[in-house]
């Protein structure tokens, strides 16, 4: 898992230094969610066995029967990447201490670095020039 987020690290960082001109955040925000629930669906596959799966919901402070339902779910890993089992026990804070950079980090930090001190564009501008 650390090869592949320090790949999707190197990628979005270039996706956003590209599309950073772009005022969009909440597009930023949306491919965030998106990542990070492909991200979740990754890692139910690779725990693959259920029993596998109840060992790691435990692990991370889910409740045993609640961790034996789900991991012993029929539904797709797609649709329990969205659950909410999922979502709380693979949070936002998860994902960084695994290193994950995202979208969003990457264009505010780019889009600080190129906003304009002084002004603004409210300022007028006076000629000083010869004519």
């Amino acid at each position: 898992m650390k090869w592949r987020i320090a790949e999707v690290n190197r990628f979005t960082r270039g996706w956003t230094a590209y599309f950073a001109l772009a005022d969009t955040p909440s597009a930023f925000e949306n491919l965030d969610g998106w990542l990070r629930r492909r991200l979740r669906q990754v890692r139910w596959k690779e725990w693959k066995k259920p029993h596998t799966k109840r060992r790691n919901l435990i692990a991370v402070g889910i409740p045993y029967d609640q961790a034996y339902s789900w991991a012993y779910s029929r539904l797709g890993y797609w649709r329990v990447a969205r659950s909410w089992i999922l979502s709380r026990s693979l949070t936002n804070a998860y994902w960084r201490e695994q290193g994950l950079l995202g979208f969003g980090e990457p264009y505010r930090r780019l889009r600080d670095a190129t906003r304009t001190a002084g002004c603004g564009p409210a300022c007028p501008v006076v000629w000083e020039g010869p004519g």
